[in-house]
């Protein structure tokens, strides 16, 4: 079954280039040049991936991000001006899983989609990790803290799951980068950062007081949750 991107971009001859190219690698694509018509899309037949251009009519695509991860976990690849470092930190905020700056190679482009799904895609082990007050299961890409359910975007669960597997061990910004990113990332010292402080919130744990991640500083981060198998 042919994975499907989402392209939310209002240049027609861009899109237009991009399907014809993702074709040839056995991907079906979908293109939006308006936001309404892309989250339209995105509500009746969810894509496994989409590209959300910033630069949009009537609303840019900050905005259309934080409306897709009011309610989705799709992974989100941002296109941003060429070194503009600020839109790339403000959409890892937001919750995009990539970024990749305009003008860019077709080639590059289909090497972030390919990395990103790899990490979207449920591992093949599916051992669930059980700690006091935290449960994580890779397989069904679950989180429960404190018998709730809780919502993570593809990035935050690949981070919170890598940690959970080292537990009492400290990973460096650059182990967890090659990881969440697989690539060279210009903003990578915020990226890392950034993601680590949207998984706090929802795991609602203080990072003066934490329970579950610590910061290890000028280092990285450290999971601290306690050992047991009591965990809802």
């Amino acid at each position: 079954m042919k994975q499907r991107i989402l392209v939310i971009d209002d240049d027609e001859r861009l899109n237009a280039l991009l399907k014809t190219f993702f074709q040839g690698f056995g991907f079906e694509t979908v293109t939006a040049t308006h936001p309404e018509e892309g989250l339209k899309i995105l509500r009746h037949n969810e894509p496994d991936l989409v590209i959300l251009d910033i630069m949009l009519p009537g609303m840019n695509g900050f905005e259309v991000c934080k409306l897709i991860r009011k309610d989705s976990t799709v992974p989100i690849i941002m296109l941003t001006a060429k070194g503009d470092l600020m839109d790339k930190v403000v959409g890892l905020e937001l919750g995009a899983d990539d970024y990749i700056a305009k003008p860019f190679e077709p080639r590059e482009i289909v090497a972030r989609i390919q990395s990103v799904l790899r990490r979207a895609k449920p591992p093949v082990k599916n051992q669930v990790l059980k700690f006091l007050h935290i449960r994580i299961d890779p397989a069904k890409r679950s989180l429960e803290v404190d018998g709730r359910e809780v919502t993570l975007t593809t990035t935050e669960f690949t981070a919170l799951k890598l940690l959970a597997e080292n537990p009492h061990t400290v990973l460096s910004r650059d182990q967890l980068l090659d990881e969440l990113r697989g690539i060279e990332c210009e903003a990578y010292n915020r990226s890392v950062d950034i993601t680590m402080s949207r998984l706090r919130q929802k795991l609602n744990d203080d990072p003066h007081n934490p329970r579950f991640i610590k910061t290890v500083w000028g280092t990285g981060y450290i999971f601290i949750a306690e050992e047991g198998h009591d965990a809802p």
